[in-house]
């Protein structure tokens, strides 16, 4: 038989008879492919031989689970440390807050002190504007009410009325007046003015502000009304020598 007809006719014989085993792993092992080739009188044997790799446990969702765990862990320090951010933006604004809160107490203090003390200078000007301006008539009127103005600053009690009334029987209004003939005027310090004072009395109890001259009628009527003040709580419980 020529050579080109037989190999055509192996090549159907191949077909017909013979088998092709192939096995392999693509991407874990390796791979083994056996093939053996007789005629059709022959007896035909293949036989296939591969290694088998070990089996290996995986899972496309552990994967997905650890990334979501290291995501999530991430996500949540992020929140964590905005958060923290944010408490200390609060804390600062709050902190802010109270300082600001606190400066404008402090200057509506300021504010409320410094108007109350020029309101208090704004008094005493005026009220010492008005003391300058008044006048009162030299008379005994004008010196009982001159009196009764000096004693209402030091606090000393007294009437117009209780004032009036020791006078007049004291000097019957008369400022230069003078007691020559009682035991005072015997001891050598007779009594003087409107309310007949002897002079170590009107020493010790002249009202600053007014006149040592023991003549004077607002001199004289403050420093007996003094006097009279300590001794009996005020002239007006004077009713005879005192």
């Amino acid at each position: 038989m020529p050579k080109n007809i037989f190999s055509r006719v192996q090549s159907r014989s191949l077909t017909r008879h013979h088998k092709i085993a192939m096995a392999g792993v693509a991407t874990l092992g390796a791979a083994a492919i056996g093939f053996s080739a007789v005629p059709s009188g022959a007896s035909t044997k293949t036989t296939t031989e591969a290694a088998q790799p070990a089996a290996v446990a995986y899972s496309t969702q552990q994967i997905k689970d650890v990334k979501a765990s290291v995501t999530d862990q991430m996500a949540g320090a992020s929140l964590k440390a905005e958060q923290i951010a944010a408490q200390k933006k609060a804390d600062a604004a709050a902190a802010a807050k109270k300082k600001a809160a606190a400066e404008a107490a402090k200057k509506k203090a300021e504010a409320a002190r410094e108007a109350k003390e020029a309101a208090s200078r704004a008094a005493k000007r005026a009220e010492a504007k008005k003391a300058a301006k008044k006048t009162y008539p030299n008379n005994l009127d004008g010196w009982i009410r001159e009196s009764l103005d000096v004693m209402k600053k030091h606090g000393i009690p007294g009437s117009y009325d209780g004032i009036k009334r020791n006078i007049i029987r004291e000097s019957s209004g008369n400022p230069k007046a003078i007691n020559n003939w009682d035991i005072n005027a015997i001891n050598g310090i007779p009594s003087k003015g409107l309310l007949q004072v002897i002079p170590p009395t009107f020493k010790h109890w002249h009202v600053p502000g007014t006149s040592w001259d023991i003549y004077d009628p607002v001199a004289n009527i403050t420093a007996a009304c003094n006097y009279a003040a300590d001794k009996y709580g005020s002239m007006d419980n004077v009713d005879s020598a005192y």
